[in-house]
């Protein structure tokens, strides 16, 4: 399982195989892409059979596999012969909003995945896709002044992300150490992506990220990332043998008015008659910053996000 052991597109290795989980949806179909473009030969898990079918002869490096992360054994199926996981959870299309049953099935999901990953003796490393929401969220009566900047050691409240109803960041709180208590307890090599709000083309006000948007904005801590940063970021921390734990992924922080105006407009295109109290149109308003991707932007320094010739 030691990842120094891999060899990875980009040097003069042959391809390797990877899985990406769930590979439907505006992230991973981007994802599975650009790993293709890398060299990889990437299986393609996904839960819809219209994305299978959309993404199914993209490329002869391609396997697609219909996969269901409370399915144990279609998952097997889809980790055989591969080096790799790449694991976001995608809510089923039967249950598309956040709600407080999520949770126990975004956890159920995320044993399933770990599980399978240890009993796959091909796999390497893991990347698991989490969110900023399963850092951020604080009972402000436990913060001292020496932490109140976030960063990767931190964990949301469980507690008030239930108390306040955030249960989109509840879902990736649990499901995320769940995750790490077994990675752990199996001898996986595992890396998570605490990913911002990705600013994707079908991203409306319903996403259950944005439940608790204004206080995110007041505490300096409402960040997002574009998707290219964000493919970028998970290959970056599969292929960098020096890799570990967690990584905050965020590459904009939304803490002035104009950037929250322009945001809100997105959203709610064209009323601002939703904005919170404390931001006004025309007003000049900067809050300062409460979060941190040091960690992040160190191991990507030297990533080259170029797409490798591969020799034939």
């Amino acid at each position: 399982m030691a990842p120094a052991a891999v060899e990875f597109p980009g040097s003069s290795s042959s391809c390797k195989r990877v899985c990406v989980m769930d590979a439907g949806g505006c992230f991973g179909s981007a994802l599975v892409h650009r790993l293709l473009q890398r060299g990889y030969i990437v299986h393609a898990a996904i839960s819809s059979h219209v994305e299978m079918q959309s993404m199914a002869g993209d490329s002869k490096n391609l396997r697609v596999f219909h996969t269901d992360p409370l399915d144990y054994h279609s998952i097997v199926e889809a980790l055989e012969g591969c080096y790799g996981l790449f694991y976001s959870f995608q809510p089923p299309s039967d249950h598309p909003s956040y709600d407080e049953s999520m949770a126990e099935m975004e956890v159920r999901a995320a044993h399933n995945v770990l599980e399978a990953c240890a009993q796959t003796d091909t796999i390497d490393k893991v990347v698991f896709t989490s969110s900023a929401t399963a850092v951020l969220w604080r009972d402000p009566s436990d913060s001292t002044p020496s932490s109140q900047d976030v960063d990767e050691r931190d964990w949301s409240n469980v507690n008030f992300c239930k108390k306040f109803k955030l249960w989109h960041g509840l879902s990736k709180t649990l499901a995320e150490k769940t995750a790490w208590a077994l990675a752990m307890d199996r001898g996986v090599s595992m890396v998570t992506v605490n990913a911002g709000l990705l600013l994707s083309p079908d991203l409306t006000i319903t996403h259950p990220y944005l439940k608790g948007a204004a206080e995110m904005y007041e505490d300096g801590v409402f960040v997002t990332v574009d998707l290219k940063f964000l493919v970028d970021s998970h290959i970056c921390v599969f292929e960098d043998v020096s890799a570990y734990g967690r990584y905050l992924c965020f590459n904009h922080v939304v803490n002035c008015n104009e950037d929250a105006v322009k945001l809100a407009q997105i959203l709610l295109p064209p009323d601002v008659s939703s904005l919170p109290p404390s931001i006004t149109v025309g007003e000049s308003r900067m809050v300062p910053q409460r979060i941190s991707n040091k960690k992040l932007n160190k191991l990507m320094v030297n990533f080259d996000s170029q797409v490798p010739t591969l020799s034939s």
